[in-house]
């Protein structure tokens, strides 16, 4: 009788086209049985070696988790067949969300949406279409960054909000405004007239509720503290234009409250 051909670990991992340190991964995790040394001290491989880790390396490839490779390799018809789907129905949602993070990494583009909800990006977007400037795009981008890290919940109730605020001509006057003094914000009749819209806008907003909304949404007063710091390090403007509406009764800034007379 001819003797059984044995095979080293190198020419295992050569026939069933892996590399060595796959096969001791393999024998490591329990998924390919570790033969005894020999006399030599060598371990030797038969043909079963080569057929099970070549199943071993199509399943790996297909896509199946190691954890689960064990389960396919020793299950019958039945079981594979109900193993597979789920594996595949895991890989679907793998996919999608990968996916997913595919369409958000393109979003962000240069970078100007990284950190920004897709509401507050959509918001954005909706402002650069009326044709508000850039910095103020920009400055209420990195507010909303804040914003969305303090109160994320908030977020889906604030911008339908602020979407709906842009249907309002007045605030579309208002963002054009804002671009001119981005230009020349040095412009003293422009600001007044800048603080006289913003008033009125405030005191349309106060009857409403819209002033009291803001406040139960966001209660940290600490926080908007640091939003109006942040604010007024934005632009030189914002300085002068607090002052301008505080003239006209009113105090704040990202939250904005009627003085007391």
């Amino acid at each position: 009788m001819q003797a059984e051909a044995m095979l080293t670990i190198g020419r295992l991992a050569s026939y069933a086209g892996v590399t060595i340190r796959a096969v001791r991964h393999y024998h490591q995790v329990g998924l390919l049985p570790e033969p005894e040394r020999d006399a030599s001290g060598y371990r030797s491989y038969d043909a079963n070696a080569v057929v099970r880790l070549i199943r071993i390396r199509t399943l790996a490839e297909a896509g199946v988790p190691l954890a689960r490779v064990r389960e396919l390799l020793d299950a019958d018809p039945e079981a594979f067949a109900a193993a597979s789907a789920e594996i595949d129905r895991q890989l679907r949602t793998q996919i999608r969300a990968l996916q997913e993070h595919r369409r958000r990494i393109a979003r962000l583009g240069c970078g100007d949406s990284l950190a920004v909800p897709e509401k507050v990006v959509d918001y954005l977007d909706r402002l650069a279409a009326i044709g508000a400037p850039a910095a103020a795009i920009e400055a209420e981008r990195d507010a909303w960054i804040l914003i969305a890290a303090r109160w994320p919940e908030s977020i889906p109730m604030l911008m339908t909000d602020k979407v709906t605020q842009l249907a309002n001509p007045k605030v579309v006057r208002l963002y054009r405004l804002i671009g001119r003094i981005a230009e020349d914000w040095t412009d003293e009749k422009l600001l007044r007239e800048t603080a006289d819209l913003m008033s009125e806008l405030l005191e349309q907003a106060a009857v409403s509720g819209e002033l009291d909304q803001q406040t139960e949404v966001m209660p940290d007063a600490a926080f908007i503290r640091l939003m109006d710091s942040f604010a007024d390090a934005a632009h030189p403007a914002v300085a002068r234009l607090r002052e301008l509406v505080a003239e006209r009764g009113w105090t704040g800034w990202t939250v904005f409250a009627k003085r007391d007379p």
